[in-house]
C-alpha cells in the first residue's frame, strides 16, 4: 500500500540485490539491518556526517518498552540520537487511549513537515496503537503524504525489514525521479512473538521486560483490545532468559509488562500462572526489585497474594484499577468485578502485606454515571485510602461500546465530580505518606536532581519519591536513607 508525493530533490542509494533472504526470525531481521547500514553508509557519505534519529513516546509503558526496541535496531544500523525533531529521521510511537492524543499527533506532524522541505535526508515513521486504526490511516494518507513509513504494534519486530523498505521508497533512483512513495505495513492481530531483537535501554539499572502482548478484557470505554490484540504470553524460559541477562548486564531492577499481568500463561501450550513466574523470577541473582503491570482485580489470585506477601524483592507497591466504585457502572463497564469483590480484595492484600502502597485509576462521568453512582465511588476512595489515583474525566473513545451509550453526563457535571474526587484523593494522599517519616528505608538512586545539582532523586519499594544529598556515581544503586520530611508528595532524606 503506498502513496506517490513528490517531495523535491533527495538523495539516492544504490539499492542492494537481496539474495537467500532468512525465512526464520530473528535472523531475517538481522539480514535487513546490514542492509540498512549499507544504506546509512551511503546516506552518511553524501550528507558529509551521520544520519540521526528521535524517537517520540506517546502513552503507557508498554510503548516505552517499545520505543526502546526501536532505538536498539535505529542505533545497530548506524543512527546516532538527537534530542530535537529536526533528525533525519523522527518516529511517532502513538498511543490512542484517548482521541485527544490522535489530535496532538497530527499537530506535531504538520510542524514537520516544514522541518522535511528544509532536508532533503529526513524520513517521518509512525507506529504505535494510534496506526491500528483503518480511519487514522486513511486520514494520514490523504492529508499527511510526507509521512515515509506507517507500521502497528503486532509488527514492531519487522521494523530493521521496515526500514530498508522505507529507505528505497524514499530515495532510489526511481523515488528521486516519481516521489516518495509511503510505507504501509499494518497488521489486524498477530500470534507471534519474535526474540533476541536488539533494545537500547533508558536506563542501565533498570528496565521493562514484557511478559505478554495484548488484551482480552474488552471493558466497554477501551480501546486497547482492538489495537494491541489478544493476550499472547512469552515463554517462561524466555522471560527468565532475558531478566538473567540484564541482571548481568547491571540491572537491579525489572518491570514486569503486560495490559493485564493477571492473567499471564494461560494460552501457553504448558500453562504458567503468574504467580508461579514471580517465583521463578525473584530466583534471579542480581535482581534485587520486581514491579509489575497492570493488575485486573477480576484475576488476581490469592496465590499471587501469598507470593507478595513471602516475596523478598517484590515491591511494596500495587496498582489495582479501580475505574468506578459502582457495582452497576462496572457492569456497564464490563469489569466484571464488584464494588464487594475489590474491597475484599484490598483487604486480604493489606492483610498480607501490611505496610503496601496502593494505587489505582478512577474514571469520573462515565455515561449513566448517577450522583449515588459517584458516591459509591467516593466511598471506596475513603475505604481504601490510596496512596496516589490516576483520575480521569470520561471521554468518548470512537469504536468502543461506551462512545454509543445513551445519558452521556454532561461536562459540567463530570467536572464538578473530578474536582471534589482530586481533592479527596490528595488529602489521603497527603495523610499517607507522612506516615513514613523518621523512618530509614532503602531508596533506589535514579538520576540526579532536575532543580538541584547537589540532590539525588530515588524511589522507595513503595515507589514514593525521595530527594536526598548525593553525586552522580549513586546512580543505580540501592541505598539506605532516612526519610527527614515529607513535602507531600516526595521526601527529603539523608543516606544512612
Amino acid at each position: 500500500m503506498s502513496q506517490k508525493v513528490t517531495t523535491g530533490v533527495r538523495p539516492t542509494l544504490r539499492i542492494a540485490d537481496k539474495n537467500q533472504i532468512p525465512a526464520t526470525e530473528p535472523e531475517r531481521q538481522y539480514y535487513f539491518m546490514d542492509i540498512a547500514k549499507e544504506y546509512l553508509r551511503q546516506l552518511s557519505e553524501e550528507k558529509g556526517s551521520p544520519l540521526t534519529f528521535h524517537v517520540s513516546t506517546f502513552g503507557c509503558q508498554m510503548n516505552a518498552r517499545d520505543s526502546e526496541k526501536l532505538v536498539g535496531i535505529l542505533e545497530k544500523i548506524g543512527y546516532v540520537e538527537e534530542d530535537s525533531e529536526k533528525a533525519d529521521f523522527v518516529i511517532y510511537n502513538t498511543c490512542t487511549v484517548r482521541e485527544n492524543a490522535n489530535n496532538k499527533v497530527y499537530g506535531r506532524l504538520g510542524y514537520l513537515n516544514g522541518f522535511q522541505k528544509k532536508n532533503p535526508f529526513m524520513m517521518i515513521g509512525l507506529c504505535g496503537c494510534m496506526m491500528q486504526e483503518p480511519t487514522v490511516v486513511e486520514k494520514i494518507k490523504q492529508s499527511y503524504r510526507f509521512v515515509n513509513l506507517i507500521f502497528g504494534t503486532h509488527n514492531i519486530y519487522k521494523f530493521a525489514e521496515l526500514i530498508v523498505t522505507a529507505l528505497e521508497n524514499s530515495y532510489s533512483e526511481h523515488a528521486a525521479g516519481h516521489g516518495t512513495s509511503m510505507t504501509i505495513d499494518i497488521w489486524k492481530d498477530t500470534d507471534k512473538i519474535v526474540e533476541d531483537l536488539p533494545v537500547e535501554r533508558k536506563y542501565s539499572f533498570k528496565s521493562g521486560v514484557n511478559i505478554m502482548f495484548g488484551c482480552n478484557n474488552f471493558c466497554s470505554y477501551c480501546i486497547v483490545p482492538y489495537v494491541r490484540g489478544r493476550e499472547r504470553s512469552r515463554e517462561p524460559k524466555e522471560i527468565i532468559r532475558e531478566v538473567e541477562r540484564l541482571a548481568a548486564d547491571g540491572v537491579v531492577e525489572i518491570m514486569l509488562l503486560g495490559q493485564n499481568v493477571n492473567s499471564y500463561g494461560k494460552n501457553l501450550e504448558q500453562p504458567m500462572t503468574f504467580a508461579q513466574l514471580l517465583q521463578e523470577i525473584e530466583k534471579v541473582d542480581g535482581i534485587e526489585r520486581i514491579r509489575f503491570m497492570t493488575s485486573h482485580p477480576k484475576d488476581l489470585s490469592d496465590d499471587l497474594i501469598e507470593v507478595m506477601k513471602n516475596s523478598k524483592k517484590i515491591c511494596k507497591h500495587l496498582h489495582l484499577p479501580l475505574q468506578s466504585g459502582s457495582s452497576r457502572i462496572l457492569k456497564l463497564m464490563n469489569r466484571r468485578y464488584d464494588k464487594e469483590h475489590y474491597l475484599e480484595l484490598v483487604d486480604k492484600i493489606r492483610a498480607a502485606v501490611p505496610d503496601i502502597a496502593l494505587t489505582t485509576d478512577i474514571i469520573v462521568g462515565f455515561p449513566g454515571e448517577t450522583e449515588e453512582d459517584f458516591e459509591e465511588t467516593m466511598d471506596v476512595v475513603r475505604k481504601v485510602r490510596y496512596d496516589s489515583a490516576f483520575t480521569f474525566i470520561y471521554s468518548k473513545r470512537t469504536g468502543t461500546p461506551a462512545a454509543v451509550m445513551e445519558d452521556q453526563i454532561p461536562e459540567d457535571v463530570i467536572k464538578a465530580r473530578f474536582d471534589r474526587l482530586l481533592k479527596e484523593v490528595q488529602t489521603i494522599s497527603a495523610e499517607k505518606a507522612g506516615a513514613l517519616t523518621g523512618q530509614t528505608l532503602s531508596v533506589l538512586i535514579e538520576e540526579k536532581n532536575e532543580q538541584d545539582a547537589s540532590l539525588v532523586t530515588g524511589r522507595l519499594s513503595n515507589n514514593s519519591v525521595v530527594h536526598l544529598p548525593g553525586t552522580e556515581d549513586m546512580i543505580g544503586k540501592i541505598v539506605n536513607v532516612k526519610l527527614l520530611e515529607c513535602k507531600g508528595f516526595y521526601y527529603m532524606g539523608e543516606c544512612i
